[in-house]
């Protein structure tokens, strides 16, 4: 029991949601989109023609070759064109979702967890707690999150765990501000103050019966700092700031094929880019829609 409500309630209001969601083509084109492109980052090891890690199989011979080309001995042919190191760019575009989509993820998560929690406190507690806080919430938000990002990995240094914390650290005051709004709301019904009575711990309080009550706006949150955080890490990996050479994710072969992009050869940027550009429009037409489902006032009459 949560908040009065079965499983069996929750079930049919997931379903709801679903048919819901389901009445946008142009919000299901952008789930499809998104789920291949989730799918084609999980898959890139299986998928790819090339390992773009494996130094003993790149040809120097091969670099910066046009889409369409084949490789000097004639056994892949380069879809997407080359790289100036050789790599094929359909299999590097491939490896760069996968860091690029797990990091974006990560972050979102951990954030997430951060956040919430740390709201819920405050919302619940009140006092003390609720300003101390906000007051970490407000300084976090008075920096741009790219200046906090680029902070942090200066101080820490390249790798894949340092620019996830950067994420981490630019992005868990959006879900605390949420989940302590979220909470003040839920925390004056008469199911918390029931709970209270019956003398129910704090934490099964927070987690069991407050928390998916307030799942709805950080559902929504989560949905668009996934692309933020995609978009942030792609701009300090193109700044040089974020993801090694050894792992270049979208925003790297961008910034690797920019040199290029005067001299005609486009694809070594404007692929990459596309790519990165897919994701980000799918996951914000999930997120509006899901912004249009969950919140009954944007519902269309």
């Amino acid at each position: 029991m949560t908040g009065g409500v079965s499983h069996t309630d929750a079930a049919g209001g997931w379903r709801a949601l679903a048919r819901a969601y389901a009445g946008s083509p142009l919000a299901l084109g952008g789930l499809a989109l998104l789920l291949a492109i989730v799918l084609a980052a999980l898959a890139a090891p299986w998928i790819a023609p090339q390992d773009p890690y494996d130094l003993a199989r790149l040809d120097i011979m091969d670099s910066r070759l046009p889409p369409g080309s084949l490789s000097a001995d004639g056994s892949l042919t380069y879809l997407l064109g080359t790289d100036g190191q050789g790599r094929d760019m359909l299999s590097a575009i491939l490896y760069g979702l996968r860091i690029s989509v797990a990091v974006g993820f990560a972050a979102t998560l951990l954030a997430l967890a951060l956040g919430m929690s740390l709201g819920l406190a405050a919302g619940y507690a009140g006092g003390r707690t609720d300003a101390l806080v906000m007051r970490a919430v407000d300084i976090q938000m008075s920096f741009p999150a790219i200046l906090t990002a680029m902070i942090l990995l200066a101080l820490f240094g390249q790798g894949t765990d340092k620019i996830v914390i950067a994420l981490v650290a630019s992005q868990w005051a959006y879900y605390a501000r949420t989940t302590r709004g979220a909470a003040l709301v839920e925390g004056r019904r008469e199911y918390i103050e029931a709970a209270r009575l019956l003398g129910l711990s704090t934490p099964r309080i927070l987690f069991r019966h407050l928390l998916p009550n307030c799942l709805p706006p950080l559902i929504v949150v989560a949905a668009l700092q996934v692309a933020a955080a995609i978009a942030l890490e792609a701009t300090l990996s193109f700044l040089g700031l974020g993801l090694p050479v050894t792992e270049p994710s979208l925003g790297l072969l961008i910034a690797n094929g920019f040199q290029y992009l005067y001299s005609g050869r486009y694809w070594m940027s404007v692929f990459p880019g596309v790519a990165l550009l897919l994701t980000i429009v799918a996951l914000n037409l999930v997120a509006d829609r899901l912004r249009e489902v969950l919140n009954p006032r944007l519902r269309p009459q």
